[in-house]
């Protein structure tokens, strides 16, 4: 991606997973004695991009990561997440719930998807959404960075879309892990800084 022109009404700031039973003090992460201050510091430095967008009639999308409920809503959950995250239960990232929903300081998104793996265009309507929208260019934020944001940017990449990774609008559970995949992603999609992508929104 050209990361020094864009057309914003074909653009979308694309919030992988900023939810608040992840980032939230109260959330499902948080509880479970997972809270993370690099993560918990993204948000902040996402909403003067997510602004910029708005103001110039681009778009806002954010996906979800989601455990469905299944019978007696005991959530259905991948056996490797179970063992990664054992105290993700009943009532955590389900469809509908508070900590299911995007953070309080990004809302309103103009567009939301459920995902239920790494990249939000699994088993999704995201693509579907995007391409009806006339959607193009992709601003990539979120969490994990070697988690969804690199699993939802390459798979944006195969299909097309004009993707730039927010390198300070991302994080991971460790900074190496952050950089390291933040390199590796460098040679499929631009990579800009949140300050660069909203002044170059703001120019457009």
């Amino acid at each position: 991606m050209d990361v020094n022109q864009i057309d914003p009404t074909s653009t979308a700031l694309l919030i992988a997973d900023l939810q608040n039973d992840f980032i939230h003090a109260q959330g499902a992460y948080a509880r479970g004695g997972q809270a993370n201050a690099d993560i918990a510091a993204v948000t902040a430095r996402v909403v003067p991009v997510a602004n910029a967008l708005r103001a110039k009639g681009g778009w806002i999308v954010s996906t979800h990561f989601t455990l469905v409920p299944g019978k007696g809503g005991e959530p259905l959950i991948s056996p490797h997440l179970k063992n990664m995250r054992p105290f993700l239960g009943k009532g955590d990232f389900a469809p509908g719930s508070w900590g299911h929903a995007l953070v309080d300081e990004l809302q309103p998104a103009d567009m939301s998807v459920e995902k239920v793996a790494y990249s939000a265009f699994y088993m999704s309507r995201l693509e579907w959404i995007l391409k009806k929208s006339g959607i193009t260019t992709l601003f990539v934020c979120g969490i994990v960075t070697n988690g969804g944001v690199a699993s939802t940017v390459r798979d944006a990449h195969v299909r097309d879309f004009s993707v730039t990774v927010l390198s300070d609008g991302c994080a991971a559970f460790s900074p190496e892990t952050h950089q390291r995949t933040i390199g590796d992603l460098a040679t499929i999609a631009g990579v800009a800084t949140c300050a660069k992508a909203a002044n170059l929104i703001e120019a457009s």
